[in-house]
Order: structure tokens, then sequence, then C-alpha cells
């Protein structure tokens, strides 16, 4: 598997906030969807916890919270390490994905405003310049403001919550193969769900998320070996 180069160093930083349980978690998962913590990497929670700055209790909590949501493993009689990427678990959190956000869609579009579709817009013209310019994060950053407009209209807090569970599955197998995709497919779609939702067609728009997703799945099937 082929890794991309565009990633800082040195993501771990200490934490001065009183929240360290949840900023460990924070901080390790955004390393670990970045890939600057690599699958199969080992992780010590004592190392860990040396360079956050605080006791090994928090550390050990975010691992555990990162485990129940695959991104982490414990194997017994070793050590704890980032869980590999794994195909198989990416396709299947794709389909939950997309159907996800249909429902969302379908639900938020009659509510959008002047200001909800300017952001649409906003974030399409943003994920295709970071494409242009093989940005992957800016790109999955675009590409998730686009999508949480949809989301934040449709006020639904379980949709969001299982989404949380799921997504970072799909980003991390769509960071290490950023080089090989074509992202400008979805830039096309991001266009067309903005027409129907100026239409307010909320079903159109709905299938188009939904097709949006499941192309992206594709896609990773494709160009994975």
């Amino acid at each position: 598997m082929r890794y991309i180069g565009f990633m800082k160093n040195n993501i771990i930083k200490p934490i001065k906030r009183l929240s360290f349980r949840d900023e460990v978690y924070q901080n390790l998962k955004q390393a670990i969807i970045t890939l600057q913590l690599q699958p199969e990497q080992r992780l010590h929670d004592k190392e860990l916890a040396e360079q956050f700055g605080i006791s090994r209790t928090p550390v050990r909590e975010a691992l555990k919270r990162l485990e129940d949501e695959g991104l982490v493993e414990s194997i017994p009689g070793s050590a704890t390490r980032v869980a590999p990427l794994k195909l198989e678990e990416a396709r299947h959190a794709v389909t939950v994905v997309a159907v996800l956000h249909a429902l969302a869609t379908r639900l938020a579009v009659p509510l959008l405003e002047h200001s909800d579709m300017e952001e649409l817009e906003f974030s399409t013209k943003t994920l295709q310049l970071s494409i242009e310019k093989k940005d992957i994060i800016k790109a999955i950053e675009a590409d998730e403001a686009f999508h949480n407009v949809f989301l934040d209209v449709a006020g639904n807090p379980e949709i969001i919550h299982a989404l949380e569970r799921v997504v970072p599955k799909i980003q991390r197998l769509e960071i290490s193969q950023f080089t090989s995709i074509k992202g400008l497919k979805s830039v096309e779609q991001h266009q067309q769900i903005i027409t129907a939702c100026k239409n307010k067609d909320c079903e159109l728009a709905a299938r188009l998320i939904e097709n949006n997703w499941l192309s992206l799945g594709e896609l990773l099937t494709l160009q994975t070996d």
C-alpha cells in the first residue's frame, strides 16, 4: 500500500485543556484517519501519555473508545495497534453512509436557506481546487463541509452519531489511495446535487447524494489491490 507523504509530523502535542480523554481521543483519531499513525503501527499507552504530557489513564480510555470504533485493535498477548486498512469493512461502511446521508438530504432540502446554498457552492469550489492541487486533507474537509450542510439543516443527532462511527473507515482508505482516485467526478455530482436543491427536488437530491457516496465506494474497490 502506498502512503502519501504530505502529512505533517508531530501531531501529538501536550494537552493543556481539562478534557484529557476527549482531547487525546480527537488527536489520536485524526492521526489515524490521516495516516500519520499508519495501519498496524503499535501504540504504547506509556509513550503516548509522555508525548501528551498526561497520565496513562486518559490515553487508555481514548484507545478503548477508538477500539470500539474499529480504528484500534488489541491483539491478545501483544501490543495495541492501529487497525489495518480493511477493504471489506470500508465497502460495508460506504453503503451505510450513503443511506444515512440520503436520509439527511431528504429531510434537509425543504429547509435549505440562501446561506446554505452559498455554503454548498463554496465547498464544491473548494473541493475542486483542492483536488487539482492534490491536497487530500483540504479535499476531504471541503467534502465534509458540503455534506455537513444537509446534516446540520436536517437536525437529527442520531444520523450524525451513526456517521461518526463509520466515516473514518472510509476516509482512511480514501487518503491512502488519493493519487489514483479521480475525484473530479465527485465535483460534478455535487453540482448536480446543488441544482436539485435549487429546484427543491428532495428525492432527486437524496438519490444523487446516495450515488455520490456509492461511486466513491466503487472507486476505492477498483483501486485497491
